[in-house]
């Protein structure tokens, strides 16, 4: 398996975010991680990403134990992450903060420079790489954020809701890069709310529900789930899905 969580919990205090999520993620996929508002996904996230060290579990990258890392050793060692608000260098170009990424894999300035160029156009930003980051709107801060994870050159690419704040046009042209991103190779993981991108991408989906994991399995399969349904829509809702007597 490329990326591994095994038996992770966390918890602030008496509350536990996550409860005992074992998942593997395995390399060439596109696993989508979904759930209702507070159902522990982004912190399970940032659990894989080193952004929190987990209670209790531990997670695996390639094999290897990365559950002390921080994320700046994660990322040299193939792991890449976007945030739910994109996190950008205002006074900087669109061209710098790509920049940034790309330093990860060299120490020149030149080659830096090449690579973030070339990633910028993959992305779509090429007519704004030299203009300042606080410039962009929103879809525009998504994608140079995604830029700058893709030049880190990772072998995994979490992406925690990508597509939060698109209108349906953007995220149709989304769902277009994150399927150019996984045909070049790299494996995802992507956290969102809006079930078209999930459906229209994941293969494999895992359902989050009060930080336990209640399903996993094909979007087809697992939007018919009752405990599915029932977190998101309730109990009422999930017997009239399946044919009882509210």
């Amino acid at each position: 398996m490329l990326l591994e969580a095994r038996g992770v919990s966390m918890a602030f205090g008496s509350f536990k975010a996550v409860d005992d999520a074992t998942i593997a993620v395995r390399e060439g996929e596109i696993l989508g991680l979904i759930g209702p508002n507070g159902a522990g996904k982004s912190t399970f996230f940032n659990c894989l990403t080193g952004d929190l060290t987990p209670t209790l579990g531990s997670v695996h990258f390639r094999g290897q134990d990365v559950t002390g890392l921080p994320p700046e050793a994660r990322a040299a060692l193939g792991i890449a992450r976007s945030f739910q608000v994109p996190l950008t260098f205002e006074g900087m170009s669109v061209l710098d903060n790509v920049m940034i990424g790309a330093f990860l894999r060299t120490a020149s300035t030149a080659e830096a420079r090449d690579r973030a160029r070339r990633v910028i156009e993959r992305v779509g930003l090429g007519p704004f790489a030299d203009v300042s980051a606080s410039s962009l709107g929103t879809p525009g801060r998504k994608r140079l954020e995604i830029a700058r994870a893709l030049a880190t050159e990772p072998r995994v690419l979490l992406l925690d809701e990508a597509m939060a704040g698109l209108t349906p046009t953007e995220v149709r042209q989304a769902i277009d890069l994150v399927r150019s991103i996984h045909a070049s190779g790299i494996t995802l993981v992507i956290v969102e709310h809006i079930m078209e991108v999930i459906i229209t991408l994941a293969e494999r989906v895992v359902v989050f529900h009060q930080g336990r994991e209640i399903a996993n399995g094909s979007p087809a399969v697992v939007t018919r789930e009752s405990q599915v349904i029932e977190a998101y829509l309730g109990k009422r809702a999930a017997k009239a899905a399946h044919g009882a007597t509210p």
